[in-house]
């Protein structure tokens, strides 16, 4: 019987060896205590310590932050938190965003935290997989933590899946989230479409079908499996009906696909003999403004409103029609 997959249990300190000496940093605390691991824990002022430049965390949770430092007002900062000495004697944070933002919020002079020697390589591996053990990490987060991990560090998909406790095919279903269209990342980071629904999406082919996909899921508000019916179905002919749709021109049809794609807004075009209409539909005002914005439509104030009618007003009295 096979042994169950080892995950990311072991904790951070397993993943990077520390380094032999840790030298302290200037303007460090040295009241320190030795870990288990023989790694010292520093008390070190907030203000020495630089934020983490490959942080792939992009939303914090407000709520949870506030929590946390409530409590760490009460308990204190029970794991230390990461730190590695750069150049001209500062230090960088390297795990433990939340734990140094919550302290900074409950009102905390310092932070325990151990200070390791890492390269550049160590600290964005460490860094990304502190991230990836939690799991309010949400799916496009995740996404682009793998594919940090790819980039930066040159791991391939068997090496991510390996360090990370996953299966290669989950890392990939994670990574193929950065092809999705703008609109429907958004979607996904906002927590509007989950992973699931997202899965089914990017099996469409064309940009302008996954972000139509995406609106007839808001729209309807389908489950996961309605979504794949949905996209199973994708482009097949229509059954016939008593009563056919009015037929449209392919031309008018690519044409509407093409400003769906462009200004993310569902288009229809009413062409009857080369005459008709088209009709824009917006949700919310970041796709009025995006309308705008493709039109390069600029919106006027009230007060050059006003302005501009006194102008007419005037040069229709000149003209004796007011």
């Amino acid at each position: 019987m096979d042994k169950k997959k080892q995950v990311l249990g072991r904790g951070l300190g397993a993943l990077i060896p520390a380094a032999r000496t840790a030298s302290p940093a200037a303007g460090v605390d040295i009241q320190a205590q030795a870990q288990p691991s023989g790694e010292m824990v520093r008390e070190v002022p907030v203000g020495e310590i630089d934020a983490n430049p490959f942080q792939t965390r992009v939303n914090i949770d407000e709520h949870s932050i506030q929590e946390l430092a409530e409590s760490i007002k009460v308990q204190g900062v029970l794991q230390p938190i990461v730190l590695r000495q750069v150049p001209g004697g500062r230090l960088q944070l390297v795990a433990g965003q939340r734990r140094l933002l919550a302290s900074q919020r409950a009102g905390k002079a310092t932070v325990p935290a151990i200070v390791r020697q890492l390269s550049d390589e160590q600290a964005i591996e460490l860094t990304i997989i502190e991230n990836l053990q939690r799991e309010d990490l949400n799916p496009l987060d995740q996404a682009m933590a793998f594919e940090k991990l790819s980039s930066h560090c040159g791991l391939t998909q068997e090496q991510i899946a390996a360090r990370t406790g996953k299966e290669r095919a989950t890392v990939a279903n994670y990574m193929r989230l950065l092809k999705l269209p703008s609109q429907v990342k958004d979607a996904v980071r906002s927590g509007d479409l989950s992973m699931g629904h997202a899965r089914a999406v990017m099996a469409l082919d064309h940009v302008s079908d996954q972000i139509e996909a995406w609106y007839k899921i808001r729209d309807g508000a389908l489950s996961v499996r309605q979504t794949e019916s949905m996209v199973a179905a994708w482009g097949r002919p229509k059954p016939h009906r008593a009563k056919e749709l009015p037929y449209k021109d392919p031309n008018v049809k690519d044409t509407e696909m093409w400003l769906l794609a462009r200004t993310g807004c569902k288009v229809d075009i009413d062409d009857k003999n080369s005459k008709g209409k088209v009709t824009f539909y917006y949700n919310n005002l970041e796709d009025f403004e995006r309308l705008c914005q493709f039109f390069e439509i600029k919106m006027r104030s009230k007060e050059e409103i006003q302005a501009k009618q006194r102008e007419i007003d005037e040069r229709l009295r000149r003209e004796g029609k007011l």
